[in-house]
């Protein structure tokens, strides 16, 4: 498998939907502009277990890519976060998952120094941050490390990108909201395994929990 054989997600939100929200706030999107050093990428598990069997987590590779090129020329922050080998709950893990799919996922995020656990075709750099988390979502008290140092960093609005959309990356967004960080996700910059769950996922982030955008636009925002 390789990026050749990759493809994106066939993304929407409703019509009806952006009508709504433009009627409750003025405005299409909720976040118009953005503090570049303010902003941080995070990408959540583009690792091979995903990424080899799952064409939409190879085909938003290049988008990732851009996305974090344009924020570290602007002076932004890009974080990398991978699953950990060690769930805070491995017994309900098991009992939930069972105990081959249990110790499956327990093993998904590789082994080694992080940075080389991503996939191969991910671009990242020395300056950048490298985390595990113990569950499903990078933001969830406890779990993981990021929301402290981006805090630290004076980080304010994160970019939400990588797989799977409705699982650790709504988790994830759902929960650096709670936390107090703009949030917005990238429409085709994160993967699921079908278009419904991919687009279920972005109407649920877009009403309740924080914008959702293009790469390009994103781009553009960071330019600006």
């Amino acid at each position: 498998m390789s990026e050749a054989d990759a493809r994106l997600h066939a993304w929407q939100i409703e019509e009806r939907e952006y009508r709504r929200q433009e009627e409750r706030r003025g405005r299409r999107h909720a976040f118009v502009s953005l503090e570049r050093a303010k902003t941080a990428l995070v990408v959540i598990d583009m690792v091979p277990f995903f990424a080899t069997e799952n064409a939409y987590c190879r085909g938003i590779v290049p988008n990732i890519n851009a996305l974090a090129g344009a924020l570290r020329k602007a002076g932004g922050l890009v974080a990398w976060i991978v699953p950990g080998a060690s769930p805070r709950y491995p017994a309900l893990m098991r009992e939930f998952y069972g105990e081959q799919i249990a110790d499956l996922y327990r093993r998904s995020g590789g082994e080694g120094p992080l940075p080389s656990r991503l996939w191969p075709a991910l671009k990242h750099d020395p300056a950048d941050l490298f985390f595990e988390k113990e569950g499903a979502s990078a933001f969830f008290p406890g779990q993981c490390d990021l929301p402290g140092m981006l805090r630290v960093h004076g980080i304010s609005t994160v970019l939400i990108a990588g797989t799977v959309t409705n699982v650790c990356c709504e988790s994830s967004a759902r929960d650096a909201n709670a936390g107090g960080f703009r949030v917005i996700f990238l429409a085709d910059a994160n993967a699921a395994r079908r278009d419904q769950d991919h687009n279920a996922t972005l109407y649920t982030i877009y009403r309740s929990f924080g914008d959702v955008r293009t790469t390009a636009e994103v781009v553009e925002m960071i330019g600006a």
